[in-house]
């Protein structure tokens, strides 16, 4: 685990905000040089605190406009194997080993209902290991 100071817990907060800013930007937003901002940053990126730049999509005005969560129940051993063929499935947003009623949550995103069953049914239920599925249809997302 990483040791952050203030500083670095602003840099963060700016780039979470807006991870276009420019070197220059951050260091005036964050009130500290040019010279300070680029090490963080790169101490930041280089220690795996920073991860990665990414846009924010609606995902409805890119063509997809059916999200749902779904929850599995799966053998205790395909964890493994199941998590490169969650990985190939491109509407598979996003996917976490939990502890509770099931193992894994996925974020399915696909272009209609019709597309998320083949999701479900014919791509997720179709892998060895996964037990069950149960589906919890999005109505509205909301981003914090």
């Amino acid at each position: 685990m990483a040791d952050l100071d203030d500083v670095d817990r602003r840099v963060i907060a700016a780039l979470q905000a807006d991870g276009r800013l420019s070197v220059r930007a951050l260091a005036e937003r964050v009130n500290i040089s040019r010279a300070a901002a680029y090490a963080r940053l790169e101490r930041l990126t280089a220690t795996g605190v920073i991860t990665g730049f990414t846009a924010t999509v609606d995902p409805v005005r890119v063509g997809l406009g059916t999200s749902a969560y779904v929850t599995m129940s799966v053998r205790q051993r395909a964890w493994r194997g199941l998590r490169d063929q969650l990985r190939s499935i491109p509407e598979v947003r996003h996917f976490a080993l939990v502890g509770g009623e099931f193992d894994v949550i996925l974020l399915v995103r696909a272009a209609d209902n019709d597309a998320l069953r083949r999701v479900i049914l014919e791509r997720l239920q179709a892998i060895p290991g996964v037990l069950s599925t149960r589906t919890s249809l999005i109505f509205e997302d909301i981003e914090n």
